[in-house]
């Protein structure tokens, strides 16, 4: 529906009295006379002389005008009074047309406006002051009052067009009738202490009426219409947005305060109410304030409850929602922390929390087979929370789709986001893990290598290539958070070498490009695990040449199939033993006759016999049928001993195979007590005594053909740990004697502080060295004359050449 203002405005200029260039021969009339056409071009105008004397008037029209349009002022701006103008619109329209534009007392009618607006204002001003609601009901008049004197003010403006566009327009220090009546009303209601704190009073009992309660307040619907009341007077910002944010701010302050108190011992229902509360305050601020509130009304209440609370927060919240894995939990708490700026402290507890997981994991002895398994589950999870939880959601750029057939063919953009990793989170991973290895040394690299050994052991168990590379390089990836390298590097390398002797290794392939990664990425000196398989492969070859030399010879072949591997023994991690097992004559002459083929090859080399890694493949007759039992060459000992006779004790046993008192032990534990037992033991126990007695199960049933045997001998036994320890620790003395003698053999001389962070630096990329190891190490060489002090400064070392 058009305004008032719309209604009367002028017209354009009319083309009546306009003559066309071409119609020259008319007439107008005007009395009696007739007065020919001026010629014009282009539609010129035509002036018209009116004969006659003037009508003379009695009625005073300037009085009667400017009456009117007073009244009708008083009466537009008189609340609760007479409503009905005094005239139509247009009526007064014209009047004020006449007064400032006839009578030209636009002056007069103006300084009646304003002092009309004066008392309405202070009317109103009397009326919201006197008012006896209160609270939040208060709120009622006032959005009233804003509403009729916007509707009148608009009103005014329209009938005193001419007013206010051409009186006013004419002079440069007057204010239009909106701007005088808008700055008029600012001043004795908006400024005015008293109905401004009113007006406070109202907003903060029904917003804290909404946050105590939980619901919507009865009043809630009308407080859309007091932001458009005070939106239209440019009163939102100061009136109602500043005071409203430092309503949130004190209500969010005191109840954290509160919080922290009774939930002192529940960090996460803390951080649930927080997410909670920013929930409703988005709520409220989507349904009820403009959009330009929202980021500071949300900022402002997770500042309020978290300021102050952060690192209690996150010291008692993060590590209990990382270990009950709540990774929706923290992603919403990383938000949070992101809006009020405390990445870092979160960040640190972050890595405090990784670090303490892994120091434990490492540490829980109980359960050290264990460990590397829950390594890499924590680190799986760990992973996946910096990618997606600890990420920041970056918007790309709009991207348009095809367009779909319809009514409508043309593309539409989309918009997506995508994750950015926090590399302050990724760091502190990085960083949580290297440190809470170094919290027991030497185990964790040990354990990582034994864990790719069963690995490489399992093999791909039905998976993909690339799900199985996937799993082999997440062990390699906690390898390279220890300082023990050469820790790693000795376990490795041993079990390497018995999965290839013993043929357990699922796959040739997998164990080649373990060694390529390995040399390539960590540590060169892995290159000797090729020797290795250089080694098996010559002595596939010697003993292919060793069967045609004895087919060629016309000797029958043995019923024992012997199959040797020859080994260099600076390549393989395996030391030579000081004395062996006695092995039937059967099996030392077959060893025999092949030492002298091999010699015929091989004049300059020296065979030692190594049979703690032998197998030996059986065939066993029990009551129930023939059974082939692959076993270790030290259980096809004592079972061969068991053709001579039934029973045997254990002082019989270990005279007839001069085997190692602890290895014959595990050897017989493997055939009496394991979960195949082969052999009986009496008395029935747990563990093998001097005074036990065995004898051949004859009983023994197995619904396979062939049985394999575990062989304890073939597992990792703690001797061997102990001793390939002992290796490491060898090594690493010799390497620190090295690596001091270089530096001082280069410098010359060095304090002692040199000296140990250059011998530290030495040998960093295989181990990190304890300070009491280097200070001995140093005092050996002095011993031993490489290095002396200096007479006058005994903390400086001078090397003798």
């Amino acid at each position: 529906m058009a305004d008032v203002f719309t209604i009367l405005s002028l017209p354009q200029t009319s083309n009546a009295f306009l003559v066309s260039p071409t119609d020259r021969k008319g007439v107008i009339e005007s009395g009696n006379r007739a007065t020919p056409p001026r010629a014009v071009d282009g539609g010129a105008r035509i002036n018209i002389n009116v004969l006659g004397p003037p009508i003379q008037s009695t009625r005073n029209f300037k009085d009667e005008d400017l009456a009117l349009v007073r009244r009708s002022i008083r009466t537009l701006l008189t609340k609760n009074g007479v409503d009905a103008l005094p005239a139509t619109y247009e009526h007064i329209y014209r009047a004020c047309r006449a007064v400032v534009c006839v009578h030209t007392l636009g002056e007069g009618l103006y300084g009646n406006v304003k002092m009309e607006l004066e008392q309405c204002v202070g009317g109103l001003a009397r009326d919201l002051l006197q008012d006896r609601r209160g609270d939040a009901e208060w709120l009622l008049p006032f959005i009233d009052v804003c509403s009729w004197f916007e509707k009148r003010v608009g009103i005014l403006q329209s009938v005193l067009t001419y007013l206010d566009r051409v009186y006013v327009t004419s002079k440069r220090d007057l204010f239009s009738i909106k701007q005088l009546a808008y700055d008029l009303f600012a001043q004795r209601i908006f400024e005015s202490a008293n109905i401004a704190q009113r007006l406070q009073v109202g907003i903060k009992a029904w917003v804290d009426w909404e946050r105590t309660n939980g619901s919507a307040h009865p009043l809630r619907g009308h407080i859309p219409a007091l932001i458009r009341q005070l939106k239209s007077h440019g009163q939102y910002v100061p009136a109602f947005e500043t005071f409203y944010i430092g309503l949130t701010r004190s209500f969010y302050t005191a109840e954290s305060a509160e919080l922290a108190v009774t939930l002192k011992d529940k960090a996460e229902d803390f951080l649930q109410h927080c997410g909670k509360r920013c929930s409703e305050e988005d709520q409220r601020v989507q349904d009820l304030l403009p959009e330009a509130s929202r980021a500071e009304v949300l900022g402002t209440t997770k500042r309020a409850l978290l300021l102050g609370r952060l690192e209690w927060l996150a010291q008692n919240a993060l590590g209990l929602l990382m270990d009950a894995k709540k990774e929706g939990n923290l992603k919403k708490m990383y938000r949070l922390y992101a809006e009020v700026g405390a990445l870092k402290v979160l960040c640190a507890a972050f890595k405090q929390h990784v670090q303490l997981t892994v120091r434990n994991i490492v540490k829980d002895v109980e359960h050290d087979e264990d460990m590397v398994q829950r390594l890499l589950e924590f680190k799986a999870f760990a992973d996946k929370l910096v990618e997606s939880s600890f990420a920041d959601e970056v918007s790309e750029p709009p991207t348009t789709t095809k367009p779909t057939p319809g009514p409508s063919t043309k593309p539409a953009p989309v918009s997506a986001t995508k994750k950015s990793q926090n590399k302050e989170f990724n760091y502190a991973l990085i960083d949580a893990f290297s440190l809470g290895f170094k919290e027991r040394q030497n185990k964790p690299a040990e354990m990582v290598a034994k864990h790719l050994d069963r690995a490489m052991r399992r093999g791909q168990k039905g998976k993909r290539d690339e799900d199985y590379a996937a799993e082999l390089d997440a062990v390699l990836g906690l390898y390279r958070f220890t300082n023990d390298k050469d820790v790693f590097r000795a376990f490795y390398h041993r079990a390497l070498a018995k999965r290839l002797l013993l043929e357990r290794s699922a796959s040739d392939d997998f164990e080649k490009r373990m060694l390529k990664k390995l040399k390539e990425e960590y540590d060169p000196e892995f290159g000797m695990g090729d020797q290795m398989f250089t080694d098996l492969a010559l002595s596939r070859d010697i003993m292919r040449e060793y069967t045609e030399s004895r087919a060629r010879l016309g000797i029958p072949e043995s019923a024992q199939k012997l199959n040797v591997m020859v080994l260099q023994r600076s390549v393989w991690p395996f030391a030579a033993r000081k004395y062996d097992v006695d092995l039937p004559a059967t099996m030392q002459d077959e060893l025999s006759r092949y030492a002298t083929f091999y010699k015929s090859r091989h004049s300059g080399h020296k065979l030692d016999w190594d049979h703690a890694l032998g197998t030996v493949t059986l065939r066993a007759r029990f009551k129930n049928g023939e059974k082939e039992l692959s076993v270790s060459l030290y259980q096809a000992l004592v079972l061969l001993l068991f053709n001579e006779g039934t029973e045997m004790t254990f002082t019989d046993l270990k005279t007839q195979t001069r085997m190692d008192d602890a290895e014959l032990r595990r050897t017989l534990q493997s055939l009496a007590l394991g979960k195949k037992r082969v052999l009986r033991k009496t008395p029935v126990g747990k563990d093998v005594n001097d005074g036990d007695v065995f004898s051949f199960h004859a009983d023994f049933t197995d619904p396979r053909y062939a049985v394999h045997i575990n062989s304890i001998q073939v597992k990792e036994t703690p001797e061997e740990s102990k001793r390939t320890q002992n290796s490491i620790e060898g090594d690493r003395k010799h390497a620190l004697d090295a690596a001091i003698v270089r530096v001082m053999k280069a410098r010359k001389e060095l304090h002692y502080e040199q000296l140990k962070a250059a011998t530290i630096d030495a040998v960093k990329n295989h181990f990190v060295p304890e300070v009491s190891v280097i200070k001995k190490r140093i005092q050996g060489l002095v011993e031993q004359e490489y290095l002396r002090r200096d007479e006058g400064d005994m903390n400086l070392y001078i090397y003798i050449a």
